[in-house]
């Protein structure tokens, strides 16, 4: 069984940086692979960052290349996404999710698992 507990969401200012975290159990680094999805009240889910099946790379949306980056940590069975220069566009429910091989990475049917979200929050 796959579960995903997200943390490190919080309330801060615009330019500030956070550090999400995933823990995953269950067999998931092995089977799946790993992303980041956001989504506002009102709006669709958006999809943020995430690793190819081989983890050799790294894909992300346009509005968060360059200030956001996913890693993982195998050992701990965590991913992380580092987010750096918040704006207030940021704000949003944070979600990791995982997905099988041979899936599209940045659409949401493609992931099976998923968390329950983290809250984030940047004010101007």
């Amino acid at each position: 069984q796959v579960q995903l507990v997200e943390s490190g969401g919080g309330l801060v200012q615009t330019g500030d940086s956070l550090r999400l975290s995933c823990a995953a159990s269950g067999p998931t680094f092995s089977s799946y692979a790993m992303g980041w999805f956001r989504q506002t009240p009102g709006k669709e889910r958006e999809w943020v960052a995430a690793f190819s099946w081989s983890t050799t790379n790294t894909y992300y949306a346009n509005s968060v290349k360059g200030r956001f980056t996913i890693s993982k940590d195998n050992a701990k069975g965590t991913v992380y996404l580092q987010m750096n220069s918040l704006q207030p566009e940021d704000t949003a429910v944070y979600y990791c999710a995982a997905r099988p091989p041979g899936t599209v990475y940045y659409a949401g049917d493609s992931y099976v698992h998923w968390g329950q979200g983290t809250h984030v929050t940047v004010s101007s």
